[in-house]
């Protein structure tokens, strides 16, 4: 393939993908348009992450943006063609993100957000959806939806998770933004750090993730996402089971071995039940 035609294609992926050793960091690539999500974008990047669950040998996910804004949401005259489809394309449309958030948020890596300037709207249920978020000091967090006559139906459901109702109320009505400093007060997001260095800092959060067993965050994350719904009674049912569980696994077997033998873990490739 000719440079030209490489760059053709690099110019036209939605998604960029970089390996790290352990991490695959995902970039979105739409910077013309501040990273804003259209149905190409949710697709590469809903793609990109299935295929980084077959992966044996990536741990864990940085999720970035490409220049200044992380996403600013939706796009907008996506959005405004999408009100003369049909309900039926505008559901698939909507069920396309919430695929997407849902992935994120359940699937077997765990995965950092890097935030620089605009986290906005469908942008900021992207980072709502990550394990855990590093900001830059200049960064921004809004669910605008509000004032555009929208809804955040479907990125409500990670905020709700992770700032609690009375956050979430204030966020989600008024759809104002906030500051990196007040959404770290919130519980949105866990680290601010200097701008610029908000790529580098997740990458190192996500290389010390990827020490861990397979196994076992796969499993911490799958109790992360299914507890929040349980009663108190079947909450301690269930983890009990886990618990039991992971005292038969390989990775338990080798993590106490290596403990006793000061040395590394070598932790066996796959996930559970495999």
């Amino acid at each position: 393939m000719s440079n030209s035609s490489s760059e053709a294609g690099l110019q036209a992926a939605t998604v960029l993908a970089e390996r790290h050793g352990p991490v695959l960091l995902l970039r979105l690539n739409r910077p013309q348009a501040r990273n804003a999500l259209n149905a190409k974008l949710v697709s590469g990047l809903h793609a990109e992450l299935e295929a980084a669950q077959r992966d044996e040998e990536v741990r864990c996910v940085v999720l970035t943006g490409s220049g200044r804004v992380f996403s600013a949401g939706a796009d907008l005259k996506a959005l405004q063609a999408m009100g003369a489809a049909s309900s039926e394309e505008n559901r698939a449309d909507s069920q396309r993100l919430a695929d997407l958030l849902h992935l994120i948020y359940s699937s077997r890596l765990p995965v950092v957000a890097a935030v620089e300037g605009a986290a906005v709207a469908g942008g900021a249920g992207l980072a709502s959806a990550c394990d855990l978020v590093v900001a830059g000091e200049a960064a921004r967090f809004g669910y605008t939806e509000v004032r555009l006559g929208f809804v955040a139906a479907v990125v409500m459901v990670f905020l709700l998770r992770a700032v609690g109702e009375k956050h979430a109320r204030e966020l989600l009505l008024t759809g104002r933004l906030v500051s990196a400093q007040e959404a770290h007060r919130m519980g949105l997001i866990n680290e601010v750090v200097p701008d610029g260095q908000t790529e580098e800092r997740a990458l190192r959060l996500a290389t010390e993730i990827a020490g861990g067993s397979r196994t076992a965050l796969a499993t911490t994350r799958e109790m992360l996402s299914v507890l929040p719904g349980m009663g108190l009674e079947e909450s301690l049912r269930y983890a009990a089971g886990v618990n039991a569980w992971t005292r038969t696994t390989a990775d338990l077997k080798e993590g106490v071995a290596a403990f006793l033998e000061k040395r590394e873990p070598a932790w066996r490739r796959g996930g559970p039940g495999e």
